[in-house]
Order: structure tokens, then C-alpha cells, then sequence
């Protein structure tokens, strides 16, 4: 099979090294989780570049299925309604194969979106310090939750809930705090090789 230059500007053995590497579990997916802000949708386009696989973001296809934003869907549902929409969408998007999927931040908060995650896929938590995610979000109206008169007190009121959660679930932890994404993606891709390197050795 020939080889495909996917970014000429990365060294040339970088790329070899990523096109050789092993799945890191039998369906290739990877799944990104952690909190709004965190980058989980412009990194993993770049980590789906780099591993030759195809980049999904669930709320986006959420929108999709359903045609409108998840903020309407947020006012007319609540967010009960739009975490059983979420909970659908990540219990088929997970199916898939081959794919990077990045996850809203609330999705690890479901038993059962927690246990797909950990059975098809290898998962990437994103952490980031409070400061850089309140800068990150502080223009953006597309998250409901923030839409409040103190968005950093919510930040870290999230973060304190989740965070453990996070840890629980992920097999690769990644600081994403004042990094470039394609320097991130990098770094992930290089966790995973570590980690399917150390599953292979282990068998």
C-alpha cells in the first residue's frame, strides 16, 4: 500500500511511526472526554489526521439528528432530555469503527455512557486549568450551562463533580493548557502507541 503524506510540515519519521501503529483495542476508536473548553473538538481533528481515522463530534451530530441547537434542546427538554438524546447518540456513534470521537463534558456523568466508552474504544481525558477554560468559553453562547451571571463559578463547580469521573474512565490523561492542539495531538498519539505497545507486550 502506498503511503499517504497527511502533513508534509511533520518530520517524515513521525509519520511512518503513526502510520505503522496498532489499534489500541479491537474497533481503533478513540474517545476524548473532559470539560467544556478543553479542546476536544479542534484536537481531535488534528489526532484524527494523525491516526488515519475519521473525527466525529457527538454534539454536532446530535444537532444533525435532531435539527436544532443544543441549546433549544436544552430549553424545550432540559438537560434530563438532552442527556438521554446524548446518551443515544454516544451508545451508536460508539458502534462505529475507526473513529475519534470527541464527547461533551456531561457525557461521562450516565453509567452507561461510561461503560461503551471504556469497552469500545481507548479514552482520552483533556484536562485544562480553570483559567484556560474560562477563557476558552467566555464568548461562547453555545453552552447552556454557562449561560449564567458567574460562568467561572459553574466551571469550577463542574470541574468538581467531574473531575473524578474523568480520571475513572480515561486510559490516557493529557493537559491541553496553553498548547497548540497540533502539539496535543502529537502527544496523544504518542500515549497510545506507549499503550498499545505495553497491551502488546503484556499478551
Amino acid at each position: 500500500m502506498p503511503l499517504r503524506i497527511v502533513a508534509w510540515r511533520q518530520p517524515l519519521d513521525f509519520l511512518l511511526c503513526y502510520w505503522h501503529m496498532p489499534d489500541m483495542n479491537p474497533q481503533g476508536n478513540v474517545f476524548l472526554i473532559g470539560p467544556m473548553g478543553a479542546g476536544k473538538t479542534t484536537i481531535g481533528r488534528h489526532l484524527a489526521t494523525l491516526l488515519h481515522k475519521q473525527f466525529v463530534d457527538a454534539d454536532h451530530e446530535i444537532e444533525k439528528r435532531t435539527g436544532v441547537s443544543i441549546p433549544v434542546i436544552f430549553e424545550i427538554e432540559g438537560e434530563a432530555g438532552f442527556r438521554r438524546r446524548e446518551s443515544a447518540a454516544i451508545e451508536a456513534l460508539t458502534r462505529d469503527r475507526d473513529i475519534v470521537l470527541a464527547t461533551g463534558g456531561g457525557a461521562v456523568l450516565l453509567e452507561e455512557n461510561r461503560r461503551v466508552l471504556k469497552e469500545r474504544g481507548t479514552v482520552v481525558y483533556l484536562q485544562a486549568d480553570i483559567e484556560t477554560l474560562v477563557e476558552r468559553t467566555r464568548r461562547d453562547r453555545n453552552r447552556p450551562l454557562l449561560q449564567t451571571e458567574n460562568p467561572r463559578g459553574k466551571i469550577e463547580e463542574l470541574l468538581r463533580q467531574r473531575e473524578p469521573i474523568y480520571r475513572e474512565v480515561a486510559d490516557v490523561i493529557v493537559d491541553t493548557g496553553q498548547r497548540a492542539p497540533s502539539g496535543v495531538a502529537r502527544d496523544i498519539a504518542m500515549r497510545l502507541k506507549a499503550l498499545s505497545t505495553d497491551e502488546n507486550t503484556e499478551r
